[in-house]
């Protein structure tokens, strides 16, 4: 029996819609979750993963969908947030049928929620998707990939962060302890490299994902997952599994700056926003640094144009100052600050669209 009291909790957070969906056909299981459509239709991705409960996968489904109304609105585009998420272990149940039948699911939705890939999916995945619902960005042909262009946002948010906390903003000057070198983790660290970072420390529990790091890059430094908190670097930067930052991680991190492309990486936001503030660490807000990925696909869905997309997400270092800035003038940690910032958009939206003009 579910803990969680799922009518409390979309009161409490505003969530509008939540769908449990299962086929018999194929044993596909999993949740959509519809949190704000204020601003449009609600975009998240969709993620496999072997959730140890059905417990377990709402609660995340819920946090998600919710980062991603504030993620769409942070970054200035006409989206709501929503999230999906498959129950499975993904090496096994992945398959045309699985993913045509969670298709159909989507496409029930009629317009409302918009998928594409996330942990555990692919673009190959999407297509398979889209053999059954239009509502699928991410496209191979199309947007693609999301991964480079959330590390070139990360690291152009990262290059504000460095701006405002030391007046300087020249990558080559500081030193970085990278958490996660998967897709978009290892395409930071390119960033880094070829902007002239020297000292560039590694780890990930994946070792294919370590040996492919240093044979393209062989000078950064692999370390202990264990003490990657605890490196005396400029920057952390998280790339792995959110909730990374908490009670015991927190006080061994030696870095001024906290900037990287994880999801949800406080554990609990107010508390251990505090936390970070308290210490005099600068903590980029996860939702905006990341939402490169978000930019990239709502560009799919007008008619695709790279260098739009690219003047877009040179726009998310102007956005981390914004909420620094806030943070400050509201003496409120910056995670609040992004929230803040946010919700106002969706507020002031919500009151321009009070009036009704026919299109």
């Amino acid at each position: 029996m579910s803990k969680i009291k799922l009518f409390e909790e979309m009161k409490k957070y505003g969530f509008e819609q939540v769908v449990h969906f299962y086929d018999k056909a194929t044993g596909l299981k999993g949740i959509i979750v519809i949190h704000d459509t204020t601003l449009g239709p609600a975009l998240g991705g969709s993620r496999i993963w072997n959730y140890e409960s059905e417990e377990e996968a709402l609660i995340d489904c819920l946090r998600l969908a919710r980062g991603m109304t504030y993620k769409s609105s942070a970054a200035g585009l006409n989206l709501g947030g929503g999230k999906a998420v498959i129950i499975g272990d993904a090496t096994k149940v992945k398959s045309e049928a699985f993913f045509r039948a969670f298709g159909r699911y989507v496409q029930s939705l009629n317009g409302r929620y918009i998928t594409a890939e996330d942990v555990n999916t692919t673009t190959e995945d999407m297509a398979y998707i889209n053999m059954e619902t239009n509502h699928v960005v991410g496209l191979a042909g199309k947007s693609g990939n999301p991964s480079p262009i959330t590390a070139l946002g990360t690291f152009y948010a990262l290059k504000g962060a460095l701006e405002y906390k030391h007046k300087s903003d020249d990558v080559s000057k500081y030193s970085y302890a990278v958490q996660g070198v998967g897709e978009t983790g290892s395409n930071l660290v390119r960033y880094l490299i070829e902007e002239g970072a020297k000292d560039v420390r590694v780890c990930d529990i994946n070792k294919k994902n370590l040996d492919k790091i240093k044979t393209e890059f062989p000078q950064v430094k692999v370390v202990n997952p264990d003490s990657i908190y605890s490196q005396d670097v400029d920057v952390f930067v998280p790339c792995a599994l959110g909730g990374v930052l908490n009670d015991k991680t927190i006080p061994t991190i030696k870095a001024g700056i906290i900037c990287g492309t994880s999801n949800n990486v406080l554990l609990e936001e107010n508390r251990h926003g505090d936390m970070i503030k308290e210490r005099g660490i600068l903590y980029a807000p996860d939702f905006v640094v990341n939402a490169g990925g978000v930019i990239n696909v709502y560009h799919e869905i007008h008619g695709y144009n790279r260098d739009n997309v690219i003047a877009d997400i040179k726009l998310i270092r102007n956005r981390v100052i914004e909420i620094f800035k806030i943070a400050d003038a509201q003496n409120i940690n910056t995670q609040q600050a992004a929230k803040v910032f946010a919700e106002n958009r969706i507020k002031l939206i919500k009151e321009v669209r009070s009036n009704f003009i026919n299109r």
